[in-house]
């Protein structure tokens, strides 16, 4: 079987439907391929790296539809792409069925099998196939990129001779694959960011990525069908637009994602939010390209409201166009491989991935796709109340290590009195004297050291480590100092001991140390 590659003919568009990387993939899977001239051009792709792959480079668009079996594009197919179709042929692109049904409509009179990439259920087993998200993760991050190019002021915070700035706030609307991309971009960027949605599910993604997560006092679950959010209650959208318009006027930049499938983008961003915000702000409409979800947003426009720049761009993966088509292409060969290569491909009505993404098979209509249904389980007949069973109390943990330290303390402190008090001061030698000195620091760092560590919780020993590292260090110092005199008295001895252990105490504490930054390298 042979899949064709055509040049994308929609205004604007850079992207291609495969690229060399894609190619090798696919003619591991038993395809020839086809591709027209030119046709990766604006993504960086030329056509020798094409034939290098191992694909058959054509000179034009109608060569390309007339040997191909199966037919891949980005954009929907324009009327003039339709009329070079041919009766059964596979074509495999963007759709969107519930807008375009006049497009349909004449692909079904070609006798053509559509499949439409966007319409692919969103589940854990497609998620290798899904365009969508593979394009709305490139559209969240270039979104940022789009916005910091407008916006007149640092995203991260500065500190400067000249004086300081404060960090960019970003508002983001919309926490699905494009709001998280676009989060995670700007807070990389050094940005403050704060993210709303009406799937209270995202919370912890949201935080994950270091957002602050912004939620309206109002009982009721956003979550739609496949991934989506739903279409929310009039008191629900009051208490959304109160939420937003305290924002508006502390936020520097925002970026909307919000879409439901098959309708308009919903206006979350009135021209009174507008208004409200800082002169020199940005706002970035994703959903430009279904409505906007800003009211003063014009698609494909960069235009100035009320000295905010609205950007109502439809084409950021576009404006990553190598990196964009390579992951294009990518998820059409992951299809491919679903549908059962070169040698078993077949259109299966039993895989839930196929039949999803189905609209025309040889030109029946087969959008959209039935709802499965999922049987109920049966009610498990209610399991009688366990009997209370005594419980035997668990022993308290034991403090023996406490208290036999205590215990040492106590005598050493005993010791030190009757050696101290126990003489008159007549009698102390010098020695006796400076023994005696000594073993009182001695007792008293064993205690408060004790007693110090004992109250340090486990899960601050690895700092209290670094501590007693440089603690140790003062002990080598006496030691060293200590260790003057006749080799084997006792003074020399006590300070090379402490030596000895204080240096194995230092070592021992920068290897574990060692190990333990280790682990939390990549």
């Amino acid at each position: 079987m042979k899949i064709g590659i055509v040049k994308e003919t929609f205004e604007g568009e850079c992207r291609v439907a495969g690229t060399p990387k894609s190619i090798a993939k696919l003619k591991k899977q038993g395809f020839d391929v086809v591709v027209e001239a030119g046709a990766g051009a604006k993504a960086d792709f030329g056509d020798d790296a094409y034939r290098e792959a191992g694909a058959e480079v054509l000179d034009s668009a109608k060569d390309v539809w007339d040997a191909a079996d199966i037919l891949t594009k980005v954009r929907p197919a324009s009327m003039d792409e339709v009329a070079l179709a041919h009766e059964e042929q596979v074509v495999i692109s963007l759709v969107s069925p519930a807008q375009n049904k006049e497009l349909v409509s004449a692909f079904a009179e070609q006798k053509v099998t559509l499949l439409a990439l966007d319409s692919i259920p969103r589940i854990s087993r497609a998620q290798s196939m899904d365009v969508l998200s593979s394009m709305a993760n490139i559209a969240g991050y270039r979104a940022v990129l789009e916005a910091a190019n407008v916006y007149g002021s640092f995203f991260t915070g500065q500190t400067t001779a000249a004086g300081s700035v404060p960090p960019a706030k970003v508002l983001i609307i919309g926490a699905g694959v494009a709001g998280l991309a676009a989060l995670g971009a700007a807070r990389g960027l050094g940005a403050i960011v704060r993210a709303f949605d009406t799937r209270a599910a995202v919370r912890e993604q949201v935080e994950s990525l270091g957002g602050e997560f912004l939620e309206v006092e109002f009982e009721e679950s956003g979550e739609g069908g496949g991934g989506y959010a739903k279409v929310m209650s009039p008191e629900f959208i009051e208490a959304e637009m109160a939420l937003f318009m305290e924002q508006a006027k502390e936020v520097d930049i925002v970026i909307t994602t919000a879409l439901i499938p098959g309708r308009k983008a919903p206006i979350l961003w009135t021209e009174d939010h507008v208004k409200a915000m800082k002169p020199g702000s940005v706002i970035v409409d994703m959903a430009a390209e279904s409505g906007g979800n800003c009211e003063c947003t014009e698609h494909r426009k960069s235009i100035h409201a009320h000295g905010v720049t609205v950007l109502g761009y439809s084409d950021l993966p576009s404006r990553m166009a190598h990196v964009s088509s390579d992951l294009f292409g990518t998820n059409i060969a992951h299809l491919s491989k679903e549908l059962g290569k070169a040698e078993g491909f077949t259109i299966d009505h039993d895989n839930e991935i196929t039949r999803g993404a189905l609209i025309l098979d040889k030109g029946e209509m087969m959008w959209p796709a039935p709802k499965k249904e999922v049987p109920e389980a049966p009610k498990a007949a209610p399991k009688p109340a366990p009997e209370p069973v005594a419980k035997t109390p668990e022993p308290e943990p034991s403090n023996a290590g406490k208290f036999i330290f205590n215990m040492l303390a106590i005598a050493m402190i005993a010791g030190w009195i009757g050696l101290r008090f126990g003489m008159g001061d007549e009698s102390l030698s010098p020695e006796l004297a400076n023994f005696l000195q000594h073993f009182t620091v001695f007792v008293l760092a064993c205690f408060v050291g004790w007693q110090v560590v004992w109250s340090v919780t486990a899960a601050l020993h690895t700092p209290l480590m670094s501590v007693t590292n440089a603690i140790s260090g003062i002990i080598i110092v006496g030691g060293i100092l200590q260790a003057v005199g006749p080799t084997t008295s006792t003074p020399v001895l006590v300070g090379a001991a402490a030596t000895l252990f204080a240096t194995i105490n230092i070592f021992g504490g920068f290897f574990v140390t060692k190990r333990m930054l280790h682990m939390f390298q990549k």
